[in-house]
């Protein structure tokens, strides 16, 4: 059984910034590509930023692009994202993304509220 859990959620001021993390179970983590969506109230889910397996390829939507910083630490089987710059639009929850032996893994999420 393979489970994420999202934290570093909260209230922040518009220009402020956070860092969420997201820890996973097993022992399978440095095989995983690790992704963060978000989901704001009343819109659809969308993708926010890739990381390969080695964290050596990152990719982020042209929304946070600049502003958000992807990485992970496979010796803690955790993702991170910085978040600077932080806008009220970003307002979501964010959900973290495992995929990998054919399989894709999702976290319950957590919430980042940015306050104009």
């Amino acid at each position: 059984q393979v489970q994420l859990v999202e934290s570093g959620g909260g209230l922040v001021q518009a220009g402020g910034s956070l860092r969420l993390s997201c820890v996973t179970s097993g022992r399978s983590f440095s095989t995983y590509s690790m992704r963060w969506f978000r989901q704001a109230p009343g819109k659809e889910r969308e993708f926010v930023a890739h990381c390969s397996t080695s964290g050596g390829t990152t990719y982020y939507a042209d929304s946070v692009k600049g502003r958000f910083s992807i990485s992970r630490d496979n010796a803690k089987s955790t993702l991170y994202l910085q978040m600077n710059s932080l806008r009220p639009e970003d307002t979501a929850v964010y959900y973290c993304n495992a995929v990998g032996g054919g399989m894709s893994y999702w976290g319950k999420g957590t919430l980042v509220t940015v306050s104009s």
